[in-house]
Order: structure tokens, then C-alpha cells, then sequence
């Protein structure tokens, strides 16, 4: 009985020395940015597509795979800048005599540096990396580190803040490259590999199955731009996974037990930031898109189909009378759209695209995203309880079938760009609360001409250069015709604050 005793009182021992291991690791200097013609990107069919795995492997058996993917896989550090604003204290003299608004705004501007930490896939043997768009959003510098130590300066080519991707280049030659699969292949239970730099580590693996597809989570609403007169919604139809991500992983491989890529993991469901069993990847369909327009065009050529979705359940389908409970129901037509001239009506249901049955938006924005301007999507409508089939032809934003250049997309923003600073309309609810009937509240502040001003984010603007500001197409319309060497004066407002501001701000 004793030496149970004995042996219990030892287990205990080892379990708290696990326990402080582990939380010590978790703390370990976390410095990640928490919170998809012919292709371009090349497809080798050597040594990995010949490698076995894939479905029928035998689980467990993940070495071949991991030791092959893990060069291909690199590690991202970024330096960015922001600004930061803070209360210059004033003497308790000055204060007791004149008040605490003696000597004006006394809040100072400074600059101050930041490092992130993320991962990236090497697609190109020449340089060229995908990776999240959040991994390098912002940055000053970003530095590539390879498994075999070597480090290089890379330069951003493109963005996509509504697929969460990004590519990046670095000046090199004959590197190793990954195969590009076919994430549409994916079954659920099938085994796959997380590989990236989670919490500043070394490269790490892990392993898991896939336990859903199509997954949309939400978290790229945050990166609509909501400036732009016609915003876009983001793309996501995530495959999730129960490989063990955490913050530094985003940017890194999902691989099948081939070695090929099926995702860039890109986010974790965690009330803690760190893995709590879910995490959440970009398919493959979509990277090799998404990359191939950033390469080719500098942006993503966005096809659009013209309607109003709604998503399907047997509630939905009885309020809109439909005859089956699945699929996407057609609540309106875009004038003169795609959907309108292939002959869609409000009222379908559209149950098939491209051969595929259609459960969720998300399903659907997905197979569209891959997409550009100009081609055919096979569409299978339930109309009146009978299906029919339509080809429709995908329409670009203006509603033509032409390449939409960069230059086109900014042309509209670029004076607010000039700010540098993102706006947001001020609500109803929040004007009448100030005792205003409208403004813009400044979102938030990275590199601009309201940098070097003591403006701070939370500012609401209400009047610029003498005239009423409600929406930010005011502000843009003020800012178009401000000439070069003149100056903007915004007046406006702090939330918490009576006190009416006036900024001078350089043009």
C-alpha cells in the first residue's frame, strides 16, 4: 500500500512538470498577427507526386511526406510601424492653476516599431511564396528564413485581404517547390499534415484529419472595404482541420500524406488564441487563382453572377414557398446582370454548379471565386419543381466581361489612400447620441498625412475645408478637389468628448 502511495505521490510529480512545460511553451514569445488562362504556378509531377500516401495510406505513416514538404515551407518575420499617441503629463502646478486643458492638446504622436511572425509556401523554384494577406499586411520589411537557415529579403507582389492571401518574392534560384493537389478531392476523415513556424518555434509538423469543408467562419468581414463603393464579399469555404495550428502557423502548408497542397492555414476557433482543436485552411482551389491573378494582373479578377442569395434550410424554403428545402434560393435578379441575361429568375433555386450539389453561400462563392470575368458557369436551377440548366456567362464589376486593372479598382480611393487611413460612415444611432447628422469616424491610422498630425483613431469628422461631412463619398468628393500644395482643415469630434477639434492637415 505504501509503495502505491509512493508511486501515485511521483506520477503527480511528473504530471505538474508536464503541465508548467506546456504553459511555458504556450507562452513562449507569441509575436504572430492574430487577430485562390494558365496558371503561372508551377506543377511538378517528380519525386513527391510519385510519393506514397494519399487516402488509402496507412495512418500514421506520415514521415515520407513531412521530411519531403518541410523545405518548401518557410518562416516570415515582418517589421511594421504604427503610431501611437500618448498623454503628456502636465505639471500638478500648471494644472492647479490653469486646469487640466492648459497648454491644448498635449497628446504626442510617436513612432513606434513592431515584429510579427507567420509562415509561407514556397510555389516557384525562382522565389515566389503564398502566404496570408494578414502575415504581411502593413509590413516595412519582410524577412524570409528557409529550414537550411538562410534568410532574404522578400517583396510583396500582391494582396487579397478578401481571400486572405498573398504572394511574395524573394531573389533566389532553385529552390524547392511544392506540388499544388486538388483540394476538391479531400474526403472527410482524410489524413492531412500542418506544416509552418507556430509561436516562433522551429518548423513543426503536426498531424490531423479533415472534419469539414466549405466552412465559413466569418472572420474576413473585418477586411471588406467598406470605402469602396462597391465592396466585395470575402470568399470563404475553409477546410477545417484537427491538425494542432496556433498563431505563427498562418501562412504554412496543409498537405495530404502525397506531400501535395490542399490548403494555407489561415485561422483557429479558440477562445484563448491558441489551438483548441479547430483549425481552418484555404483551399488549394482557390490559392492556385487567387496567386496566378495576383502574378498575371496585380489584383484578383473577380467574376460576379447578379443575384441575391439565400441560403436554403426547410424554414427558409417555407417562408419563400420553395418546393425543396436545399440549395440557394434566388431572392433577386441584378439588372442586366449575368444571372438576368442567362435567364435566372427570383424565385429559383439553384441546387447544381459545375456538377456540384449546392448546400451553402459559401459553397457557391467559392466555385465562382475561381473564376474569372468572361467564363461559363454551369448552373442547375429548380424552377416550380423542376430542374433546368443555364450557362452563365460571369460579368466583372461594372458589368462588362474585361480585365479590371488595380489602377481602376483605386483610382476611386486614392485620394482618401493619401490619408492614410481607413473611414467608416457614422451610424444613426451614434450621430443622434452626439447631437450630429453625420460624419466619418477615422477606423483606424498606418502611414499618411494623418500620421503626422495628432489626429487619433476614433476621430469623427464632421466638417473638411468648410463644408458638412455625413458619408465618406463627401470626404472623397472634398479630398478630389483639394489641389496639390493646399491644405484640408477637418473639424470634428472625439466620442467622449464635447470639445470640438480643428486639424490642419498637409496635402
Amino acid at each position: 500500500m505504501k509503495s502505491n502511495w509512493k508511486l501515485l505521490a511521483l506520477m503527480a510529480l511528473l504530471s505538474s512538470v508536464i503541465t508548467l512545460a506546456a504553459y511555458n511553451l504556450l507562452g513562449f514569445n507569441n509575436r504572430d498577427v492574430i487577430f485562390n488562362e494558365s496558371s503561372p504556378i508551377p506543377t511538378i509531377t517528380g519525386r513527391l507526386a510519385s510519393m506514397p500516401g494519399g487516402p488509402s495510406a496507412v495512418p500514421g505513416d506520415f514521415s515520407t511526406a513531412a521530411e519531403a514538404v518541410t523545405p518548401m515551407v518557410v518562416h516570415i518575420r515582418t517589421t511594421m510601424t504604427r503610431t501611437v499617441r500618448q498623454q503628456q503629463q502636465m505639471p500638478d502646478i500648471f494644472r492647479e492653476f490653469f486646469g487640466d486643458e492648459f497648454g491644448g492638446n498635449q497628446r504626442q504622436p510617436r513612432r513606434q516599431q513592431g515584429q510579427a511572425s507567420g509562415s509561407g509556401v514556397i510555389i516557384s523554384k525562382d522565389g515566389y511564396i503564398v502566404t496570408n494577406n494578414h502575415v504581411v499586411q502593413d509590413a516595412d520589411e519582410v524577412e524570409v528564413i528557409m529550414t537550411d537557415k538562410r534568410s532574404f529579403k522578400a517583396k510583396v507582389i500582391g494582396t487579397d485581404p478578401l481571400t486572405d492571401l498573398a504572394v511574395i518574392k524573394v531573389d533566389a534560384n532553385n529552390l524547392p517547390f511544392i506540388t499544388l493537389g486538388d483540394s476538391d478531392a479531400l474526403k472527410l476523415g482524410e489524413w492531412v499534415l500542418a506544416v509552418g513556424y507556430p509561436l516562433d518555434l522551429e518548423s513543426t509538423v503536426t498531424a490531423g484529419i479533415v472534419s469539414a469543408k466549405g466552412r465559413r467562419i466569418g472572420i474576413l468581414d473585418q477586411n471588406i472595404n467598406k470605402n469602396d463603393a462597391k465592396p466585395d464579399s470575402p470568399v470563404e469555404a475553409f477546410i477545417q482541420t484537427d491538425a494542432a495550428i496556433n498563431p505563427g502557423n498562418s501562412g504554412g502548408a496543409l498537405v495530404n500524406l502525397r506531400g501535395e497542397l490542399i490548403g494555407i492555414n489561415s485561422a483557429i476557433a479558440s477562445a484563448t488564441g491558441y489551438y483548441s482543436g479547430y483549425g481552418f485552411a484555404v483551399p488549394v482551389s482557390l490559392v492556385k487563382k487567387v496567386s496566378a491573378d495576383l502574378l498575371k494582373y496585380g489584383n484578383v479578377q473577380r467574376g460576379y453572377i447578379g443575384i441575391l442569395p439565400i441560403e436554403l434550410n426547410s424554414t427558409v424554403a417555407k417562408e419563400k414557398g420553395a418546393k425543396i428545402g436545399r440549395g440557394i434560393y434566388v431572392e433577386n435578379v441584378v439588372e442586366k446582370g449575368a444571372a438576368e441575361a442567362a435567364g435566372l429568375k427570383k424565385g429559383d433555386v439553384i441546387v447544381k454548379m459545375e456538377g456540384q450539389a449546392l448546400d451553402s453561400d459559401a459553397q457557391m462563392r467559392e466555385i465562382i471565386g475561381r473564376r474569372r470575368p468572361g467564363d461559363i458557369v454551369n448552373v442547375t436551377v429548380n424552377r416550380d419543381g423542376s430542374e433546368r440548366d443555364f450557362k452563365v456567362e460571369l460579368r466583372n464589376r461594372n458589368g462588362g466581361r474585361d480585365v479590371i486593372k488595380k489602377s481602376d479598382i483605386t483610382a476611386a480611393n486614392t485620394s482618401l489612400n493619401t490619408l492614410g487611413a481607413s473611414f467608416e460612415d457614422l451610424s444613426a444611432q451614434d450621430a443622434k447620441q452626439l447631437g450630429v447628422t453625420g460624419g466619418v469616424r477615422v477606423k483606424k491610422i498606418t502611414d499618411g498625412k494623418l500620421a503626422e498630425t495628432d489626429v487619433e483613431e476614433g476621430f469623427i469628422i464632421v466638417k473638411a475645408n468648410g463644408k458638412n461631412v455625413k458619408t465618406t463619398k463627401d470626404l472623397q468628393a472634398i479630398m478630389s478637389s483639394v489641389k496639390e500644395g493646399e491644405g484640408l482643415m477637418l473639424i470634428g469630434m472625439y466620442p467622449n468628448s464635447s470639445r470640438m477639434y480643428y486639424y490642419a492637415v498637409p496635402v
